[in-house]
């Protein structure tokens, strides 16, 4: 339940809103990815959307101000939709980054959504400095004959590292990424409902896990994109989650596991390329446990936070809190958000006494 949560979020204001007259930011600033530099400067990587909703990541620097984030100082653009397959033909876009600093490997990785000819998949993009991004190109998957289904079809957004390696389900040391498929086709092939197997849990959108074993990843670098052991991992329960549920930031490691900030939705999808106005999104949480990770602990029955400021009701696509970064800021964690599809907010994450 939530008034036993022992986490919750305290909203502080908008860090981030679109110059007005740049084109490059026309229709929004919205679900940052973030970092921490080597000098300790915190970055958002920010999704900036121009006209006819094409899509680019920038950079900018985190101004802080009494230990709390109140603005940011723009350092341009390091990721634009320039291969084919993130550029379709009624779209273009490189989307909604999550970054995570896994120091096992050195490297900051992005996984972000390249809306290409088929629709939205994930790719992955690295960095030492935050600044300078190699693609590795979109995600595979494993063939695995026990899951009887084939997540390659199928659009996948929401995805997200673990910033330090676990042991996944074999007992193979490996890093750890959760992931959304939508099982819906119809977007490109309209009216058509593929099959799916009888096991799967629940067929809303939901929030799977996958791992890619660290040697690989030693090895070779471009392992990132190849994810094996994929499997479910928590689906729609409560009534903010009634259409479908998303990750939001890397997973915070806190006493109790790991704590991942998620999304619920609930309303009505169009099926319209242009953005939705007939959704709620709201952001709850759940702690995974810290060495079976697709294992679910504890989870929010009601949201931690939901659209109720002006920025977060009318936007883009109004009545959105969506959840995408943390950062510590003199050891205070800090939870960044998209408002609406068109500014950036912050929350301060607190832990709170519980009863149980």
């Amino acid at each position: 339940m939530t008034d036993s949560f022992p986490y919750r979020l305290t909203r502080l204001g908008v860090v981030m809103s679109p110059v007005p007259g740049d084109r490059g930011e026309v229709e929004g600033v919205l679900n940052p990815g973030s970092g921490t530099a080597a000098d300790g400067s915190v970055y958002l990587l920010p999704r900036l959307v121009a006209e006819g909703n094409v899509s680019s990541i920038g950079l900018a620097r985190v101004v802080v101000e009494a230990g709390v984030p109140v603005a940011v100082e723009r350092e341009g653009v390091v990721l634009r939709p320039e291969r084919t397959w993130e550029r379709g033909a009624q779209n273009a876009g490189v989307e909604d980054p999550r970054v995570t600093r896994i120091e096992a490997i050195r490297l900051h990785v992005m996984t972000y959504v390249a809306f290409g000819p088929l629709g939205p998949y994930t790719a992955i993009a690295v960095s030492e400095d935050l600044r300078d991004w190699t693609r590795l190109g979109p995600v595979t998957f494993d063939f695995d004959d026990g899951l009887d289904v084939d997540l390659g079809l199928f659009h996948n957004k929401d995805t997200v590292f673990f910033p330090t390696p676990v042991h996944d389900p074999n007992g193979v040391v490996s890093l750890a990424v959760l992931h959304r498929p939508a099982w819906d086709l119809s977007d490109i092939r309209p009216g058509e409902r593929p099959p799916l197997p009888g096991w799967l849990p629940d067929e809303r959108p939901s929030i799977w896990i996958g791992f890619v074993p660290l040697a690989d990843v030693q090895h070779d670098v471009r392992a990132l994109t190849r994810w094996q052991h994929n499997r479910f991992l928590a689906g729609p329960e409560f009534d903010f989650e009634a259409l479908k549920i998303g990750s939001g930031p890397a997973p915070y490691r806190v006493p109790e596991g790991w704590l991942l900030i998620h999304h619920g939705v609930t309303g009505r999808i169009e099926r319209s390329i242009a953005p939705q106005q007939n959704v709620n999104y709201a952001a709850g949480a759940m702690i995974l446990d810290a060495d079976e990770p697709w294992r679910v602990l504890r989870r929010t029955s009601t949201p931690l936070m939901t659209a109720e400021t002006d920025d977060e009701r009318a936007g883009t696509v109004p009545n959105v809190v969506f959840p995408t970064a943390i950062e510590e800021i003199d050891g205070t964690p800090f939870v960044f958000y998209g408002m609406a599809d068109a500014k950036i907010g912050v929350a301060r994450l607190e832990r709170v006494a519980t009863s149980s």
